[in-house]
């Protein structure tokens, strides 16, 4: 049995403080915790979402990647097509997505639905990857088996001798089988941890069409902690 426990100091969340939109809101602690992490050092990839998926039995998966694409739209990774999460989002696109702060004692929950990022959208991102990353984009298929970490680094060079750094954004083709998804949200919470459990829960819910910033496609509500 695990006993150590923290009493959470932050400041929380009031209603008051709430921006009026959960893009404002979401975007603003974003901004801190990218802030924070440059500053202090205590929040170590800012970006990283959990994504919690479903397979055809109806199991839920999550995974811990990185948050590539944030808007109005909602926020996007990318990911190999053919891995467990692209090929359970693609049978089945309903999604959960957690940014989660411990050092600032704030987290944001996203829930919704997957939509396939663009073509273009994933091209003018891969161009932007460094070069072995684009590489590996090649070498891995995600969530396949592999015999050995030896099979793994000798597929890498193997792409790396076929596709040199030149330096230029197109040295690396686009894998037809690498993309990204978008979660279109139909609620974004917002969790500001406070001393004795008495936790601050925000949540903006879906009431009409619209973005994360269209005022009158939200209501807020307060959960219990």
């Amino acid at each position: 049995m695990v006993t150590e426990r923290t009493d959470y100091t932050g400041e929380g969340l009031s209603e008051e403080e709430l921006g009026a939109t959960p893009w404002l809101q979401a975007s603003r602690w974003v901004d801190d915790a990218l802030a924070r992490s440059r500053e202090v050092g205590d929040t170590p990839e800012p970006l990283a979402i959990s994504v919690a998926t479903v397979d055809a039995e109806g199991h839920p998966d999550v995974r811990t990647v990185l948050m590539r694409f944030f808007d109005e739209r909602g926020p996007g990774f990318v990911t190999c097509l053919t891995s467990t999460k692209g090929r359970q989002l693609t049978a089945n696109p309903a999604v959960a997505a957690a940014l989660t702060w411990p050092a600032m004692f704030r987290a944001v929950r996203f829930r919704g639905t997957a939509e396939a990022l663009s073509r273009d959208e994933v091209t003018a991102y891969f161009g932007e990857r460094p070069w072995g990353s684009r590489i590996s984009a090649w070498t891995s298929r995600q969530s396949e088996p592999v015999a050995s970490r030896a099979e793994l680094e000798a597929a890498y060079e193997r792409y790396a001798e076929r596709w040199p750094d030149h330096g230029k954004p197109d040295d690396v083709p686009v894998p037809d089988f690498w993309g990204g998804f978008r979660i279109r949200c139909d609620s974004v919470e917002f969790w500001g941890g406070r001393r004795n459990r008495l936790h601050d829960r925000l949540r903006f819910v879906r009431v009409g069409a619209g973005s994360l910033a269209d005022t009158d496609a939200w209501r807020v509500e307060r959960l219990q902690p």
